[in-house]
């Protein structure tokens, strides 16, 4: 499909039936069989199509304001010493986060296959936000569903989605997050599968939505690698992204896969500590499981069902992962990492501070971690952060809390 994918060996991508090794596939009641198959085929002849990429590409470019910045780091390099600190600037994307750019590619594919809705899942708001905004652009109705306690939390997003004409749907029930709001997408989805194209929100879900949406994303790391070629003559020595469905990190570090000499980090969310069930920690304590079709590694009760989750970063409390990602972990080729809230919060307090650029409470996951990295690498080498999203979002949440001390 490009240039990275064809440098990527077999062991990175999926097999037929959707399986990064042990994890993926399509784990489906059989009445949803059928509609998952006709997303695939569909997915699978689009992507072939050249006038279909070029839809995609000319609106990336043209409508999205691709490519986002690669951009030094220089105060926040200064202050914490040793590495260089690049940053792949998402959040300057049109609605303000990656997200656009796969619900672009979802729009465009519900737009072929001749559906006339499109419904999804939100977290923070950014996935929804994004949604709205390519429905409202090819023309197509909109169904966000999202987790009650998020609904109170993200509130500007909320009224951002219903301004663009999409229908906010809270979910009150269970921990009224993330993983209800999937769970009351995908019931309504499967009542009407002919009318609707379910646009997951990650790298999540049942084939083929893993893939898709990472090759969607896949633009972010073949632009920062050949940008950061142009920049310094030479390829990063880690790459790091909050993760927790995982679309953002995928985005970043799959041109980067065959080169073993790039570090790949993914930053996962320790909440309120690992000590305590308040964390969304799946790779670290997480162990395999199944959930919302596919089989990867969940957080689980000591009942076998999917765990009550926390972050402070509302689009990263999920019980799951990507399956590529628990597939990079096992065969070694990515580390996960957690940051807590507190971790989080501080370095959103620094980037904004040091380089004036306020990055969504998710995407300081990312930056936490490089407060810790950086000083320890030499001054030699390099590190490319993932702004997965712009903070303007958090700033309430954040004057609040900073306020409670």
């Amino acid at each position: 499909m490009n240039d990275a994918q064809a440098r990527s060996g077999s062991i990175y991508r999926a097999d037929e039936r959707g399986y990064f090794g042990e994890f993926g596939g399509a784990v489906l009641p059989p009445f949803l069989v059928e509609p998952m198959a006709e997303v695939a085929a569909a997915y699978e002849e689009a992507r072939r199509d050249p006038a279909f990429a070029d839809e995609l590409q000319t609106l990336l470019a043209k409508y999205v304001g691709r490519p986002s910045l690669l951009y030094a780091a220089e105060n926040l390099t200064r202050e914490l010493g040793g590495a260089k600190v690049y940053l792949k600037r998402e959040d300057l994307n049109h609605t303000g986060a990656h997200k656009i750019n796969h619900t672009l590619g979802e729009a465009l594919l519900a737009k072929r296959m001749g559906k006339t809705k499109v419904i999804a899942e939100t977290g923070a708001g950014q996935h929804g936000v994004a949604l709205a905004t390519a429905a409202a652009l090819v023309g197509l109705e909109c169904e966000i569903h999202m987790g009650a306690i998020d609904v109170e939390k993200q509130h500007p997003n909320v009224v951002r989605m219903e301004l663009l004409g999409a229908t906010v749907v809270p979910v009150e029930r269970g921990g009224r997050s993330l993983k209800e709001a999937v769970d009351s997408a995908f019931e309504v989805y499967a009542g009407a599968p002919d009318e609707y194209l379910f646009a997951i929100g990650s790298v999540v879900g049942p084939h083929p939505f893993p893939t898709m949406v990472r090759d969607f994303q896949s633009v972010v790391g073949r632009e920062a690698r050949a940008q950061i070629l142009e920049a310094e003559g030479r390829l990063p020595d880690a790459l790091v992204a909050c993760v927790g469905g995982g679309s953002n990190a995928m985005g970043l570090f799959d041109a980067f896969l065959e080169d073993e000499s790039v570090r790949i980090i993914g930053v996962e969310p320790a909440g309120e500590g690992l000590d305590t069930d308040r964390h969304a920690a799946t790779m670290t304590r997480g162990v395999t499981g199944e959930i919302h079709g596919m089989r990867t590694k969940v957080l689980l009760t000591a009942d076998g069902e999917p765990a009550p989750v926390h972050s402070i970063g509302s689009g990263i409390d999920y019980p799951g992962v990507g399956p590529q990602h628990a597939h990079l972990e096992q065969i070694g080729r990515a580390e996960y990492v957690s940051v807590t809230d507190e971790e989080a919060l501080r370095a959103f307090q620094l980037l904004t501070r040091t380089e004036g650029i306020i990055p969504a409470l998710e995407s300081s996951h990312a930056i936490a971690h490089v407060v810790r990295l950086a000083p320890t690498l030499s001054e030699d080498a390099i590190v490319i952060a993932n702004l997965s999203g712009r903070g303007d979002k958090d700033v309430d949440f954040v004057a609040e809390r900073l306020q409670k001390g």
